[in-house]
This record gives C-alpha cells, sequence and structure tokens, in this order.
C-alpha cells in the first residue's frame, strides 16, 4: 500500500472529507428528510444512487472533464432545472400530505415509491451540483502524488470518498428517523409532512439556483 499511495497524504484527506462531507449540504437535506418520510431502510435506495453520482463526479473532475462542464453551465441547466422543479413538486406533496412519499396517518411505511425513483434522485441530485464539480477540482488534485501511479491513488480516494459520504448521509437519514419518532409521539402526521415537505421543496430550489 505504501508503495501505490501517499500515506501521509492520506492521512489528511480523510478528516478533511469527513469535515466536508458531513457538513450539510443537498445531499445530506435530501437523506434527512428521506430518513424522516421513509424510513433509513428505504432510502438506502437513494444513497446508491447518490453514491454512484459522486463517483462519477469525482473520477470526471481528476479526468478534466469538469472542468469544461464548469466553463459551459448550460450543459447543466436543464438537469439542474428538471431535477430541482421534480424534488420541489415531491416536496409540495408532502406538504400536502399527498403523493407517494408523504407519510401516512398509520405511520407505516410508503412502498408506493420505486426503488430506482429513489435512486434517480439521488443521482441526480449528486452529478447536477456545480459547486460538487467545483469542490472536487479543488479538493482531490493536490492530493495526488504525481511521482506515484494514477489510478490506485485514485481507487484509494474514491473508495474514501464514497465510505465516507455513505456514513453521513446514514448518519443524516437516522436523524430524520430520530425526528419522525419524536413527532410521532404527538400523534402530529401533518406536521412532520410539512418539515419534510419544506426540506424536499428547498434542496429543489437549491439545485436548482445553486
Amino acid at each position: 500500500m505504501a508503495s501505490a499511495v501517499d500515506i501521509a497524504m492520506l492521512a489528511v484527506f480523510i478528516p478533511t472529507f469527513f469535515f466536508v462531507s458531513v457538513t450539510p449540504g443537498m445531499c445530506m437535506t435530501l437523506a434527512m428528510t428521506l430518513g424522516m418520510s421513509i424510513g433509513v431502510r428505504r432510502s438506502l435506495h437513494m444513497m446508491w444512487g447518490e453514491l454512484i453520482g459522486v463517483g462519477l463526479v469525482s473520477l470526471a473532475s481528476v479526468a478534466g472533464v469538469a472542468a469544461i462542464m464548469l466553463n459551459y453551465p448550460e450543459l447543466f441547466a436543464i438537469l439542474k432545472y428538471l431535477g430541482g422543479a421534480y424534488l420541489f413538486y415531491l416536496g409540495v406533496q408532502m406538504w400536502l400530505s399527498k403523493g407517494k412519499m408523504a407519510i401516512p396517518q398509520d405511520f407505516t411505511s410508503n412502498s408506493d415509491t420505486s426503488p430506482l425513483t429513489l435512486a434517480m434522485q439521488g443521482f441526480v441530485t449528486a452529478i447536477a451540483n456545480p459547486k460538487g464539480w467545483a469542490f472536487m477540482i479543488s479538493l482531490l488534485p493536490p492530493f495526488i502524488n504525481p511521482s506515484l501511479a494514477l489510478p490506485p491513488q485514485l481507487s484509494v480516494l474514491i473508495g474514501i470518498i464514497l465510505l465516507t459520504e455513505f456514513g453521513c448521509l446514514l448518519l443524516y437519514a437516522s436523524g430524520g428517523r430520530t425526528l419522525r419518532h419524536f413527532l410521532q409521539k404527538s400523534g402530529n402526521v401533518r406536521m412532520m409532512n410539512r418539515i419534510a415537505g419544506s426540506l424536499m421543496m428547498g434542496v429543489g430550489v437549491w439545485l436548482a439556483v445553486g
């Protein structure tokens, strides 16, 4: 391992990326919202979609594709606006206690929203965020040692990114579940839907204008 990657750089990269990943953002807010509305277990579908997106962004950033995309922001526009509008629509439905993701009166988890739909929500949120691309461009290159082979280093760095991101997503989704249980005790289902709906609408606006 010591001959393939720079251990000193990894020692700095791990806490650096953890601090960045655990900071509230679009993906973490989405995880908390889904943890509240559909539970942690079903939120895992969104998470693997988001992780695929993060992995692709990381690879493309190192390959230089991100620099081109950031110079031509119109390439992001359609995906951003459509994705943001869809998440906002879901938030409105949840606010009105309607739709597939709204928390039902009997507190049972919904099973209507398909795993693929949830995965696409996570994927689109990850790849349609220009700030995410810009961050990866600035974060990854300084932690790559030019004197060592690129593939092993990139594999380790992306592996750390995905593991850290997954852990933080679980943390936020669990927080949403805890909030759900807290509000459940008071029987305030409408309040849960409005909180979750507001968060979802916020993610949608954030994605569209970010």
